[in-house]
């Protein structure tokens, strides 16, 4: 099992190898528009945590939160195919939700392509419940499944 001590805060040096993690593996036949200027710029941004996985020098896994008022969105997650279902995924989106119960978020949206339902499932493991389909969400041509999870229990 992961390390939690393996997961830290992404650093500029990092946006390339996030970009062309997301090209390769998640933005497939959809163009690319997670490009290492817009990673960098997230990795920057005071309201986002850009968290990553290292081992070795090698990136693992990735993931970028952006932190509103009471709520944050879940980006992006991206983990190397090779280390799949490791429980990589889930100690990121731990380690990210940690981050916004702290910051005092109460809800998480993510969405996932339609197209897509290992994603899909893997987030329902992580206790996100759908919340609707966005028609085109992914360049106009790719629905979105949108979930989302609520970080404070009713008292």
């Amino acid at each position: 099992m992961l390390n939690v001590s393996n997961i830290r805060l992404a650093l500029p040096d990092d946006a390339i190898r996030i970009a062309e993690m997301s090209r390769d593996h998640i933005e497939q036949g959809l163009g690319w528009t997670w490009t290492p200027s817009r990673v960098l710029w997230s990795i920057r941004h005071k309201s986002t945590n850009v968290a990553v996985i290292h081992e070795q020098g090698c990136l693992l896994g990735f993931g970028i939160m952006q932190y509103g008022e009471d709520t944050a969105h879940l980006a992006l997650l991206g983990i190397q195919p090779s280390q799949r279902r490791q429980g990589l995924g889930t100690s990121l989106v731990a380690w990210l939700e940690k981050c916004a119960l702290v910051a005092g978020i109460a809800t998480i949206r993510v969405e996932a392509r339609a197209d897509n339902p290992k994603a899909i499932a893997f987030y329902r493991e992580q206790d996100y419940r759908p919340a609707g389909i966005v028609a085109g969400y992914y360049r106009g041509t790719i629905d979105a499944v949108r979930l989302q999870k609520s970080l404070w229990s009713p008292r």
